[in-house]
């Protein structure tokens, strides 16, 4: 991801292919599968859209799950990963689309 020191956040074009990613462990630390993986996208419009596992999430291997996510509005995107069921954990981050000048 496009690292901006100055700012602190991850920022990207319009046109990009993200892959969201995340990887649930157990509090030893081993990786560990939920039964049911949600990831949540909030739109710069406000919109949230909800992605699931099984569904539209898919699963890398134990306790990695990833969603390819088509950047297609300028603005700061928030997205929250959660698992529940056998294993329940969540966390959130955020990244910055720029406003295209062509």
């Amino acid at each position: 991801m496009p690292y901006d020191s100055t700012t602190g956040t991850y920022t990207y074009n319009i046109g990009d292919l993200l892959r969201l990613k995340a990887t649930f462990t157990d509090i030893a630390g081993a990786v560990a599968d939920p039964t049911t993986v949600t990831l949540k996208v909030k739109a710069p419009s406000g919109t949230v859209t909800t992605y699931t596992y099984p569904g539209t999430v898919s699963r890398l291997s134990t306790g990695i799950y990833y969603y390819d996510f088509p950047v297609t509005a300028s603005g700061t995107h928030y997205y929250n990963w959660a698992g529940s069921g056998a294993y329940t954990a969540a966390d959130e981050a955020s990244f910055v689309v720029v406003t295209t000048q062509f």
